[in-house]
């Protein structure tokens, strides 16, 4: 990693009390920036779909704010939709429709008491998202969407906007109480290759278009 992008990372010290929740850990953290500045000399713009209150995101616009990348966030803001064959375990058996509701005005809050500048917010399920809702080059994308459904929609909307050399990370591939974010990645890389590393719980793809 170059030595410029090292001291940028090392600028952002992340704490515990730092996290906005229990969703996402301290190292969970470090490993999605310390990938995002893989990108730094990538055209292309950064999405979170799934922001929930707003903990991943924070991080991510602390690293954008010297930047010419724009950062866009969505989330149903109504919390988790229903489970499929594919979501469930007996190991998450506390995850059931509406968990994990955050309001989009709880996000800007967040935001605000942050001293950061909003990202671009769109409310909506990933599945009714469109083509036209994503920038049109992707260089990093935050994938948190729980459940197979909103991993696979996820996948489907920033495929093809990422541009040669793009980083997705994906959450959750290592939780068996979301057992259908590993499963909608190992079947999407099934016809769409890139390569594949797994630390904590995210999967991280690298694309070489």
């Amino acid at each position: 990693m170059p030595r410029q992008v090292r001291k940028q990372i090392s600028k952002l010290s992340i704490s515990p009390g730092e996290l906005l929740s229990d969703q996402v850990t301290t190292n969970e953290i470090k490993i999605i920036l310390r990938e995002l500045a893989k990108v730094d000399g990538i055209t292309g713009d950064v999405v979170e779909l799934g922001c929930y209150i707003g903990t991943t995101s924070v991080f991510l616009a602390k690293y954008l704010r010297d930047t010419d990348k724009k950062l866009y966030v969505y989330d149903s803001f109504a919390g988790l939709p229903p489970k499929t064959v594919h979501d469930e375990s007996p190991a998450g058996l506390q995850f059931k429709t509406g968990e994990l509701l955050a309001t989009k005005k709880l996000l800007i809050k967040n935001f605000k008491q942050a001293n950061l500048p909003l990202p671009n917010i769109k409310k909506a399920w990933f599945c009714d998202l469109l083509p036209s809702d994503m920038p049109e080059q992707i260089s990093f994308a935050f994938l948190d969407g729980d459940y197979y459904n909103s991993v696979m929609d996820s996948l489907k909307l920033v495929w093809p906007k990422l541009v040669a050399g793009a980083v997705v990370v994906v959450d959750d591939y290592v939780n068996e109480a979301l057992p259908g974010a590993a499963k909608a990645v190992d079947e999407w890389l099934r016809i769409h290759p890139a390569k594949l590393r797994i630390e904590a719980s995210l999967a991280i793809l690298q694309v070489d278009k």
